[in-house]
């Protein structure tokens, strides 16, 4: 007859696999990120933008364009198109390091693009 031998096993716990969030999720510390959309609001006295529900303040630093040219704070205009670039300031605010007026300068190309081609259907005889 043969014998059954049982020799102890270490007993584990079950291991879980959903983890923790890691802490850098948690961080209200916000990052240096791009933005674009409508100017929603423009704050001549604080010197400031908003876009959505974000408020980028204007520094002494932020580059300031429009149609590619060099211009000044003053020519913001509530609903142009803006977009540019937004790094931390201190008291967590966000400070506008570029800013970009008007449209993109591909996004006029390509309607300058629409535009020829409906003149150039219009002037072909049918």
């Amino acid at each position: 007859m043969a014998a059954l031998v049982l020799a102890p096993t270490p007993v584990h716990p079950a291991e879980s696999t959903n983890k923790a969030p890691a802490a850098e999720n948690q961080s209200t510390e916000k990052k240096a990120h791009p933005f674009r959309g409508k100017l929603a609001a423009v704050d001549k006295a604080a010197k400031s933008i908003t876009i959505g529900k974000s408020v980028y303040y204007i520094t002494s630093e932020t580059r300031i364009k429009k149609d590619g040219k060099d211009t000044t704070f003053d020519d913001a205009v509530v609903g142009e198109q803006a977009s540019g670039y937004a790094k931390p300031m201190e008291g967590g605010k966000m400070a506008a390091s570029s800013l970009n007026l008007g449209a993109k300068a591909e996004e006029k190309a390509s309607e300058k693009k629409k535009q020829k081609s409906k003149e150039t259907e219009k002037a072909q005889p049918k």
